[in-house]
């Protein structure tokens, strides 16, 4: 059983939004279901991240730093993947918090990249091998 079972995050601009999440959460392996004022993303039957359309509008964007939501990292399985998939967010449109650097106050092996989307949201890919691996 998964540690979270979902995520739900509300955005200015739902279409926009799309626009921008898809591409990083299709390179993540998740696929797309579109609803009525919604649009979800599925792994393995087990994983959700959901966006919805706000109920008011004019109540963003999120501010990094504010009470609430901080960021969400996604753990990958190499230097080179926390890059690609920097890479497809800048395409889709986020903006860079941090570029793809190591992270040694987290960890001597800690590679990690921040962004933003337009609604303030923010993501990080990060890579942090065990010790004892040949990538460590």
């Amino acid at each position: 059983m998964p540690l979270f079972d979902h995520l739900g995050i509300t955005v200015d601009d739902l279409p926009r939004a799309t626009a921008q999440w898809d591409p990083v959460l299709t390179a993540l392996g998740l696929e797309r279901t579109d609803g009525d004022g919604a649009v979800a993303w599925y792994k393995d039957g087990e994983t959700e991240l959901i966006l919805y359309a706000p109920r008011e509008d004019g109540t963003g964007p999120h501010r990094h730093g504010r009470v609430g939501w901080q960021h969400l990292a996604f753990a990958v399985d190499s230097r080179e993947e926390v890059e690609r998939l920097h890479g497809i967010a800048l395409e889709a449109g986020w903006t860079v918090v941090r570029d793809p650097k190591p992270y040694p106050r987290f960890s001597p092996r800690y590679y990690a990249s921040f962004l933003e989307d337009d609604c303030g949201i923010r993501i990080e890919f990060m890579h942090n091998p065990p010790r004892e691996s040949p990538d460590a």
